[in-house]
């Protein structure tokens, strides 16, 4: 593909010359395959039929008519297997389709839409209004105590940082540091 930038526009004179040129072609195309369709109608036939070659008396030519009625009753009868074997599969494909639709239900599913709704509506919607359920989901919940760590209460009751670094400073704050740990 050519980049947008590349590309250059047309100007609508030269794309009506196009247009009609492609349509002349086609216009050519479309004459010759209907030509060559006449053509090959004409050979199948030469083929398939010869010429007819009537006889002069008239026992040749009530013989010639009885070969010809049988010829069209043997093709009749071929044209009405034919036409009732058709039927029959016609009927079975429509049964196996009503089969199938009975299989996968008489009607689409609808396109399912977000719904906003409590606990008590949706048990109220499934169960029906002669059900009156309420739903509390934070009685069943059990109570849990927090436990707190002894060196959690140490490290929240640092209380002053002011006061806790003038204690730590210089030496003295350092041996007072050892001596608590150890």
């Amino acid at each position: 593909m050519i980049p947008k930038h590349l590309r250059k526009k047309m100007s609508s004179s030269r794309k009506h010359h196009l247009k009609s040129l492609m349509l002349s072609i086609a216009k050519g195309i479309l004459e010759q395959e209907v030509k060559d369709r006449e053509v090959e109608r004409e050979r199948y036939m030469a083929e398939t039929c010869q010429p007819l070659s009537l006889p002069s008396g008239i026992q040749a030519l009530q013989e010639l008519c009885r070969e010809l009625h049988h010829k069209i009753d043997v093709i009749d009868e071929e044209r009405y297997d034919l036409q009732m074997k058709v039927n029959k599969s016609a009927k079975e494909i429509e049964d196996l389709n009503i089969k199938v639709i009975d299989l996968k239900g008489k009607f689409k599913k609808p396109t399912l839409r977000k719904v906003r709704m409590s606990a008590d509506a949706m048990l109220q919607a499934l169960l029906g209004s002669k059900h009156k359920v309420s739903l509390d989901l934070r009685a069943n919940l059990k109570q849990v105590k927090k436990e707190v760590k002894e060196e959690d209460k140490e490290l929240r009751d640092v209380g002053d940082w002011r006061k806790n670094v003038e204690d730590k400073a210089g030496m003295d704050g350092r041996k007072k540091m050892f001596e608590t740990e150890a």
